[in-house]
């Protein structure tokens, strides 16, 4: 089977554009509930015409509902689902767990695809969003090829690749930035791209550290065939009609021919919208400096000349012939004509003449009938092949012939434009659980044991959370603290590819075995790994829980307890109905990106370059035009995470917190050292101090758009 190539929509224009192009599917978004909120997207009339128009040529549609949400908006979002699944949707793309079950209630046989923004790198990620009734995947951007492969060879569903497009600095799911500056959700559907603005290393001038080239696979479509790869995903839904016409035209092409684009095809590519280029980095396991660039003025006039070429894609009149079918004309002596038409669908359409007049002067042939059938100009059609059987000595008027046709064809048109019948379930959303009652206690979550101290340790806290490297390289003085009472917990990576897992599970049993009971989950993709392990599984931020149907669903698939996410305000919280322990970041430094490319590479200073000590440590920071310092932690396997410039501070908050209902609130040391530690341990446990001069509520009060 030929891999489907799915082209972005922002408008009604854009979907012609894309189905002009070549496009077998189309992405695009409704409503409030989509990440490109900022796209014109499709409403009303202009949605219904939308999937008619798509459904008459045989091409997917796939709406994107791809934003967390609240329980509040959960709600609302219920009469959208109902609406999509009766106008015939092919399938929604989401990212909300929550959202994930609704929908499987309300619309049991609308299929789901799990969205980019879900974070899913590696097969048990995959296999977790089957298990959740995800019928594809669509997998993180940084993901090499040989990883690819491994994943689709055994994936129980299709798998979903960009090829083309903008790349985020962060992966999909796990970027905060945009919130913390300027309270605008990468989640949510309104990201400011902040990753695109100019930053500066320490005593360094101004630049772009976080701005990625976009990313072209045009080269390397054979490979992800090969690989096993179902569908290619174009991305660009804030982008014209224009360039959606011409980038699926060209990867179209390639496709069809089975060939790479030609030189010229992929100057057409960088010329319609590049950042000094393209790159195939993380295709290719090469990350660096070379996969970074800008956007230049330049480059956006050069877009502008190919803008009529473009354009003659899309706006040529009559459209273009798509749809082929078979035409089945009959003609005897004294019974009526008829006309079927069939599609590769299965549909089909009849139609009846006027009986088939003995000959005066010349017989109709049957060329003269395949003629008069095959006139399909100005309709979505194309006669592939046309049957007769015509008796010999009759006549046929060609009039007759054109009506019979045109009856047919329209009669197809209006079975082909019918949404299908599925059935429409109900959901609600329960009765709202009793919230903790108790004043919550504290966990205390550290990058370090060299954080540690003898007062950090009396203060006795519910737990501690440590890396689980921290927790394997100091499994001796661990062990002897948990036989004084103190409870520790795991915290996994949240990224970690299939082949770095091997040595993952190979920590795991060293520490379960050692005594640790409790394990920190941070992407759904862990769960199916470890649940044999008999660990107490928590769950934390990078799972993005944002709503009541999401805590529902960590339950069901075995977690003990879970962080909610740190880009909801506090009413919202009050609204929501706590079904497992729940805990906030109530301190600290939040971490608002996880990066493949390390970002202190990029400044040259301080890195170890056979990455092998990578793990762990302050090692740099950015700044942005404002003078504020985002600390760089270094993580495993070369990957870093940029910290928020200012620490969250609640100490003075405490009796509001007491009010949400939650197990435990979190204190989280980042750059912290012992005694920075007790002194905010102290001000928590009593409720009382100031907020620091340099410190921030965080989204708790301000909430995000």
């Amino acid at each position: 089977m030929a891999m489907e190539l799915m082209s972005p929509a922002g408008s009604m224009e854009g979907i012609i554009a894309a189905v002009r192009g070549g496009a077998d599917a189309v992405y695009f978004g409704t409503g409030d509930y989509n990440a490109r909120r900022n796209a014109k997207n499709l409403e009303g009339e202009e949605l219904v015409d939308a999937f008619r128009y798509c459904r008459l040529r045989g091409v997917k549609t796939y709406v994107t509902m791809n934003t967390l949400v609240t329980d509040r908006e959960l709600v609302r979002a219920k009469e959208l689902i109902l609406k999509l699944n009766e106008l015939g949707a092919d399938a929604l793309i989401v990212q909300d767990l929550g959202m994930a079950r609704m929908i499987r209630a309300l619309a049991p046989e609308l299929p789901i695809h799990a969205s980019t923004q879900m974070t899913v790198h590696n097969l048990a990620g995959v296999l977790a969003c089957e298990k959740l009734g995800f019928t594809r995947v669509v997998l993180s951007r940084e993901l090499p090829l040989r990883e690819i492969e491994f994943i689709c060879k055994r994936s129980p569903v299709e798998i979903e690749v960009f090829v083309h497009g903008a790349l985020c600095m962060c992966y999909s799911g796990q970027c905060y930035l945009s919130s913390a500056i300027g309270g605008r959700s990468g989640n949510r559907g309104l990201c400011a791209q902040p990753c695109r603005m100019q930053y500066s290393f320490p005593s360094s001038a101004p630049s772009y550290p976080l701005s990625l080239k976009d990313s072209s696979m045009a080269q390397h479509l054979k490979e992800l065939e090969q690989a096993g790869v179902h569908t290619l995903k174009i991305e660009g839904r804030m982008k014209r009609p224009e360039y959606t016409a011409l980038v699926t035209s060209i990867y179209k092409k390639a496709l069809v021919e089975n060939r790479e684009p030609t030189r010229e095809e992929l100057e057409q590519l960088q010329a319609v919208f590049s950042r000094d280029g393209f790159t195939d980095g993380y295709l290719m396991g090469k990350r660096g400096n070379h996969m970074f660039g800008t956007r230049k003025e330049e480059s956006g006039r050069e877009a502008r000349a190919l803008y009529k070429q473009a354009q003659a894609i899309y706006q040529t009149s009559p459209e273009p012939p798509t749809v082929p079918v078979e035409l089945h004309f009959t003609a005897r002596s004294g019974q009526e004509m008829t006309l079927a038409v069939t599609d590769r669908d299965g549909n089909r359409y009849e139609t009846f003449g006027q009986p088939a007049e003995p000959a005066i002067n010349r017989a109709t042939t049957e060329e003269e009938v395949a003629a008069a059938l095959s006139k399909t100009g100005g309709t979505a059609f194309k006669a592939e092949k046309v049957h007769i059987e015509l008796e010999q000595g009759l006549r046929a008027s060609a009039a007759a012939l054109n009506a019979m046709r045109r009856q047919c064809l329209e009669g197809l048109y209006l079975v082909r434009r019918q949404p299908p019948k599925r059935k429409a379930g109900d959901w609600q959303p329960g009765l709202k659980r009793l919230p903790y009652e108790q004043a919550p206690g504290f966990i205390y979550s550290f990058q370090s044991v060299e954080q540690l101290s003898g007062p950090i340790l009396s203060s006795k806290p519910d737990m501690i959370w440590l890396p689980l490297g921290q927790i394997a390289g100091h499994l001796p003085m661990i062990q002897a603290l948990q036989d004084k009472g103190l409870r520790f917990a795991a915290v996994l990576d949240r990224i970690t590819f299939d082949s770095q897992w091997p040595r993952e599970l190979e920590l795991l049993r060293k520490v379960r075995d050692g005594g640790i009971t409790d394990l920190v989950l941070t992407n759904i993709g862990q769960i199916p790994l470890v649940q044999k392990l008999d660990f107490t599984l928590h769950g934390d931020f990078g799972l993005n829980i944002m709503n009541s149907q999401s805590v529902k669903e960590l339950r069901q698939m075995g977690l003990n307890s879970c962080t909610l996410s740190f880009e909801m305000n506090l009413a919202q919280i009050r609204d929501m109905s706590l079904g497992l322990d729940s805990q906030i970041i109530a301190y600290g430094r939040l971490p608002l990106m996880i990066t493949e490319n390390c970002i202190t590479k990029r400044h040259g200073d301080g890195c170890s370059r056979d990455g092998r000590a990578c793990a762990g440590g302050v090692n740099n920071a950015i700044v942005d035009k404002t003078g504020r310092s985002f600390p760089i932690l270094r993580e495993n396997h070369c990957r870093s995470t940029l910290y928020n410039a200012e620490k969250l501070w609640l100490a003075d908050k405490m009796e509001e917190l007491r009010e949400l209902g939650l197990r435990w609130l979190r204190l989280n040391f980042t750059t912290e050292n012992s005694k920075e530690i007790e002194a905010v341990i102290q001000a928590y446990r009593r409720g009382e101090g100031s907020i620091p001069e340099r410190a921030t509520r965080g989204l708790y009060y301000r909430g995000v758009q």
